[in-house]
Formats: C-alpha cells, structure tokens, sequence
C-alpha cells in the first residue's frame, strides 16, 4: 500500500500555517513569506524554480526529500487559488505558472467542480467534490502504487489527520509568532499517541519534526 505523507509543511511557534486574510497578492495572508523563508534559502527551492545554488545543510536535506516517491498530490481548494464560492474565472490555474512544481495529478477538494486542467511537466488539477477518504482513494488510483501527497493548506492536512490517514508528516516549526490565521492543530489532541515523533533544530532556527505513524 502506498504512504499518505505532508512535507515541508510550516507552523509558527504559536502553531498558524497560515495568516489572516488571505488574497490575491497575499496567498499566506499577514504571515507574508515568514513562514517560509527558511525554505526560500534552499538548494532544493532553487531547484524547482529552474535555478542553481541555495544551501545544502539541514534545512534543504529534511527539505528535498518532498517528491521522492510521490505519485499524486490533494490539496485544498484555498492552497490552488484565493477564489471561494463558485469558480467566476476559469482562466485561474493556480499560483505556479503554466508549469507547477507537482508534476503529478493534482486532486483540488472543493464544493464547485470545474473540468480538470492540464498543465506543462505532467501537472493535471483535478477538482473533486469528495470525503478524504474518495479523494485519497482517487489519488492512489492515478498514482500508480507510488506514495500520496497531502499538500495543505492546514484545513486539509487537519482533516487528513482527523481521519487517521497520513503515514509520514514533516513540520517545519518557525521562530515567528502570527497570532491570527488558520491552525494546523485545532481538534487534534492525543495525536503523538499514533506517531513515533523525531526533530532536529537548524541554524535557521527552524525546528523540522518528522511524525511516523506507529
């Protein structure tokens, strides 16, 4: 059976994944870039934008291990674009370009399908109506025996947790208080009960924790 896994998933240290006030030019709202600035320095972030160079130490070590493996993405519909409600602009095909990073089939949850969308690399978005459960039932089948992606925002991951389903969770802790925003860990308590927990703390200041399900 194929692994469910989150990676290089960022939390502030009062536990936000992301800001308040979420928007067009803002995707993580107040919380700008912080939460990912840890991640922007790497040789790994440079990598998937076509570049050369970026650190090599710990941070882009835990990092770069994100799509080893991976045969299909979910992800929420928040995380794909900052329109809610039913779709007023088709045109929209995500943050990344006419080329995301995936490389996979990519499962958007929503409330509104729309056709799927084909992109450059082997990126298609597929926008499904559908439970954790259908959708990573969906996910596996387009993977092909390769592992599953839960790519976030926090609601999505936090379902995905609540139902038992992730295998393998990388957390970046970052030094940086938000105090608004969405957090990863509402309604989750007892949860390092179903996991053997490590972490290392980098000179970024970055605590990364790996979450293995017993």
């Amino acid at each position: 059976m194929s692994r469910v896994r989150v990676h290089n998933f960022s939390v502030s240290l009062d536990g936000f994944a992301t800001g308040e006030g979420q928007s067009l030019e803002e995707p993580f709202g107040h919380a700008g870039e912080r939460l990912h600035e840890w991640f922007f320095t790497t040789r790994t972030f440079n990598a998937m934008q076509g570049k050369i160079g970026g650190g090599s130490g710990v941070d882009d070590a835990v990092s770069r291990t994100w799509d080893a493996g991976i045969g299909a993405e979910i992800m929420g519909r928040n995380k794909f674009g900052p329109q809610r409600g039913p779709w007023e602009d088709h045109a929209w095909t995500g943050w990344w370009g006419p080329n995301p990073p995936f490389h996979t089939p990519v499962f958007v949850l929503t409330h509104h399908t729309r056709p799927s969308v084909e992109m450059e690399g082997g990126t298609t978005f597929h926008f499904v109506d559908a439970t954790p459960e259908e959708a990573l039932r969906q996910a596996r089948e387009a993977a092909g025996g390769l592992d599953v992606r839960i790519g976030g925002g926090p609601g999505t991951v936090r379902q995905f947790l609540a139902a038992g389903l992730v295998d393998h969770m990388h957390i970046a802790v970052v030094p940086i208080i938000l105090g608004r925003g969405e957090r990863l860990w509402d309604g989750l308590e007892g949860l390092e009960k179903s996991f053997q927990i490590e972490s290392v703390t980098t000179p970024s200041g970055v605590t990364h924790m790996t979450f293995t399900r017993r």
